[in-house]
């Protein structure tokens, strides 16, 4: 019996490093006799909790390449930078020129919006600068390459010398990764009659007004947002809405995707994943994921929250983790528009975690592309200081909108879009925000606390916020101050005694019995202090994680297993893993004697004063990579007394 959807990767501890794993050289170091299929349990899984994200409009970041301006109709260029709904000239190399910018703020992962050919007309006065208004998924857009690489001369899948390819490769350089934006649920609205041409590399394969293989759904816009056959078979705002039921168009979407991830794309963000039903999400990660097992997937569910239960579900269910709209609702209430609740707001949607089979992995944002930046609703830079250090140090995976770190806003009709992508302007590495942010993005990748940890709650009033971040023997304490200077009497960090300096600020702090006495916080002040304990380190780390089990104060889960590193069945010698939430336990567990060999395993809950409870079924089957690590991701079983 194979548990969930196996994966594993290779890696150095905290540092990716993804080297390929050979399934031939694996299966004659497993047990003989075996009929598990090897190379489907030989697949490998990218870890992206430890990354920091950054996430750009390309055309609004910077123009690298003046000669591709103007692109296929210069009339959608306005070389003046003031017609928000025209194309200013940002592009992939660009991109490239400012790569060593971002790798010095500690950014790790860009988050590019789409790159695809977009249709060459304005619909109600706006271009498809977003990129959104997809016409051929197999090609990129000729405003984002150079002159000679447009796909008409030189098609954009034959070739694997273009500016694309040299991103990824100078990104892989630098250790960091790319992220494509893609889209599922439509292509192109109506321009001047047309609507929903599709093209296969530059041939015509769809049309939304001829269209007698059903590549479209033809209901009309959503008028009942409530209602979720509408909102997942009807229009969003006119544009072409695909019809996933017909099996050409889930060929030809998946087989797109898939020749960027050829290319050298490390993770995907997928737009408008609740416009679609959950059963096409899960045949599509199931195809990509088999393609390439160490891609990592998030979806944008808009405003999703752990109180919506569709959106839970499907963060739980479809194979990829979503964008946190729940936390960062709450965060821009409780710090850019002052709300009297305050951080208490933030930390109502931290106590539903256990609602996720995998809070760690959200990402979490303060704004983004299509909602007001946070300065045009508070432009006091300092709360914006407290609401990125929030997010670089909670549970999840941070996301920083372009230009955040200079303070990039526009405040034209209250900042909405399209006043929320302006032209980068300035690239200050001196900027208080830019410091902050490459402080916190390597203290991420140091403490794996903070990557992988759980997150307790220490001091908590509207205006105080103290919270530590805790897994094994490392620990975070952050404390942030969102009103005047206040003196905290007594205050409980979990750190070891001693002195300990601020990530931040560099100021000592002294830890007596676990407390920090007498801690002074300045106006909209933030203290982060950092204790990395011991990590887990042998030739093979599996990274183990069980939901649905359900924990009661005092109940442990362990892993027990026929192995040495799990107690051969010996449930005093099980391997305890770490409490994150209700739902969550999370472990590495430590293999070497067992590495490269097939194991038998199993969960087992140790309760105080009564028997231990073990899983109701026979076992789990892994076979153990020869070195890396590995991920399982499991539910719990129902359970049998001992």
């Amino acid at each position: 019996m194979v548990s969930t959807p196996p994966s594993q990767a290779s890696e150095s501890q905290y540092e990716v490093t993804d080297p390929q794993i050979k399934v031939e050289a694996l299966v004659e170091e497993a047990q003989p006799g075996s009929d598990i299929d090897l190379e489907f349990l030989y697949t490998r899984d990218i870890e992206f909790r430890q990354e920091t994200i950054y996430f750009i409009v390309v055309d609004r970041f910077y123009d690298g390449d003046p000669d591709n301006s103007a692109g296929p109709n210069p009339e959608l260029y306005d070389p003046e930078q003031q017609d928000w709904g025209k194309y200013w000239g940002g592009d992939i190399q660009g991109i490239i020129d400012k790569l060593d910018y971002l790798k010095n703020m500690g950014i790790t992962a860009l988050w590019l919006t789409p790159l695809f050919e977009q249709v060459e007309a304005l619909f109600v006065e706006q271009a498809a600068i977003h990129g959104y208004w997809t016409k051929d998924f197999k090609r990129i857009n000729p405003r984002f390459i150079s002159k000679d690489e447009e796909p008409s001369l030189n098609k954009t899948q034959t070739t694997r010398d273009t500016v694309f390819d040299r991103l990824i490769d100078e990104l892989h350089k630098r250790n960091m990764k790319m992220v494509l934006d893609i889209v599922c649920n439509h292509s192109n609205p109506d321009f001047s009659g047309k609507k929903g041409e599709l093209y296969d590399d530059g041939v015509k394969i769809a049309d939304f007004n001829d269209d007698p293989h059903n590549w479209y759904h033809h209901y009309g816009e959503v008028t009942d947002w409530e209602n979720e056959w509408q909102v997942q078979n009807c229009e969003l705002s006119g544009l072409a809405t695909f019809n996933e039921n017909n099996p050409d168009y889930r060929n030809y979407i998946k087989s797109a995707i898939k020749q960027w991830l050829d290319r050298g794309v490390d993770a995907l963000r997928v737009d408008t994943v609740k416009h679609m039903p959950i059963w096409f999400w899960q045949e599509f990660n199931a195809d990509i994921l088999t393609h390439k097992p160490d891609v990592f997937i998030f979806g944008e569910w808009i405003y999703s929250d752990p109180r919506n239960d569709r959106s839970v579900e499907f963060a739980n269910e479809s194979g990829m983790t979503i964008l946190d709209f729940g936390l960062c609702v709450a965060i821009r209430a409780a710090l850019a528009k002052g709300a009297e609740g305050g951080f208490h707001l933030m930390q109502d949607v931290l106590n539903l975690d256990h609602h996720y089979y995998g809070a760690t992995e959200l990402i979490t944002f303060i704004d983004n592309h299509d909602m007001p930046r946070f300065q045009s609703l508070n432009p006091d830079p300092e709360m914006l200081r407290v609401a990125i250090a929030f997010i670089m140090t909670c549970r999840g995976i941070p996301c920083i909108y372009y230009g955040t770190e200079q303070y990039l806003h526009n405040d034209t009709n209250g900042g909405d879009d399209p006043y929320n992508r302006p032209m980068m302007e300035k690239w200050d590495t001196d900027a208080q925000i830019y410091r902050d942010i490459r402080l916190l993005s390597g203290l991420r990748r140091l403490n794996p606390a903070v990557s992988m940890g759980s997150h307790w709650q220490k001091y908590l009033t509207p205006d105080i916020y103290c919270y530590v971040r805790r897994y094994r023997d490392s620990v975070l304490f952050v404390a942030m101050n969102r009103g005047e200077t206040v003196t905290l009497e007594t205050v409980a960090t979990d750190l070891p005694d001693g002195e300990h300096t601020d990530v931040l600020s560099r100021r000592k702090f002294e830890v007596k019995d676990g407390n920090l006495y007498n801690l002074e916080l300045g106006t909209r002040d933030v203290i982060v202090l950092s204790h990395v304990g011991e990590r887990v380190k042998a030739q093979t780390i599996v990274r183990a994680q069980l939901n649905n089990v359900q924990t009661q104060p005092g109940e442990i889960v362990a892993v027990i297993g026929d192995c040495p590193e799990l107690g051969n069945w010996d449930i005093s010698k099980a391997y305890r893993l770490e409490y994150i939430n209700t739902n969550t336990w999370f472990g590495e567990i430590p293999f070497n004697e067992s590495a490269g060999k097939l194991i038998a395993y199993k969960y087992v809950l140790l309760r105080e004063g009564t028997s231990p409870l073990r899983e109701n079924l026979v076992c789990r089957r892994w076979v153990i990579a020869s070195e890396g690590t590995v991920k399982w991701r499991d539910k719990w079983a129902s359970g049998r007394e001992s």
